[in-house]
């Protein structure tokens, strides 16, 4: 199966890249960001999966747009869940579109890889996207394989984020860990 895998960074994409392989999918990488912020946390994790993508010897399709100011605005007056939501669903649908118009089988995300993304919205949202244009979503529960991957990415030398991406979510972690301390 040819299938385009959207990437939000290097560390993410390692075990779900074998894990598709492994089932005999043939993946190249979709990079579209909009979300991630600040600038400097965007080209860490671009840069990243740039190198882990050339490491493997892996195709990708960039679409670099750093997107802080309309994402900002779309989200800013949304709850937590409806900002992920927006996310999801703007990412999943470029996905799906770039999908289509490169005649993959099929799309599917390396956010499905994390423990801390709702897997029942990724998985409704992606297929709402498949159905939209017309290429079908691929949904794997990769998290079995997070701990493995993170590991794998470490000893490679990627760059380890330390939030889901946006600056909402950033400022969360560090508020979270300030109450810890």
């Amino acid at each position: 199966m040819k299938l385009l895998l959207h990437s939000c960074c290097g560390p993410c994409s390692v075990q779900c890249i074998e894990a598709l392989v492994e089932d005999g999918s043939k993946p190249d990488i979709f990079w579209y960001n909009p979300n991630i912020h600040p600038y400097t946390e965007y080209c860490s994790r671009r840069d990243s999966l740039t190198k882990f993508a050339k490491d493997k010897g892996i195709f990708v399709i960039m679409e670099d747009e750093y997107g802080l100011r309309s994402f900002v605005k779309a989200v800013e007056s949304e709850p937590a869940g409806g900002r992920c939501a927006y996310c999801y669903r703007t990412r999943l649908e470029r996905t799906a579109a770039v999908a289509a118009e490169h005649q993959y089988d099929a799309f599917s995300a390396s956010l499905l890889i994390s423990p801390y993304q709702n897997h029942e919205l990724l998985q409704k949202t992606g297929e709402e996207a498949a159905a939209k244009y017309g290429v079908s979503f691929f949904y794997q529960d990769f998290r079995p394989r997070f701990r493995e991957g993170q590991k794998e990415a470490r000893e490679a030398g990627y760059y380890m984020q330390k939030y889901c991406g946006c600056i909402y979510s950033e400022e969360e972690r560090y508020l979270s860990s300030k109450k810890k301390a």
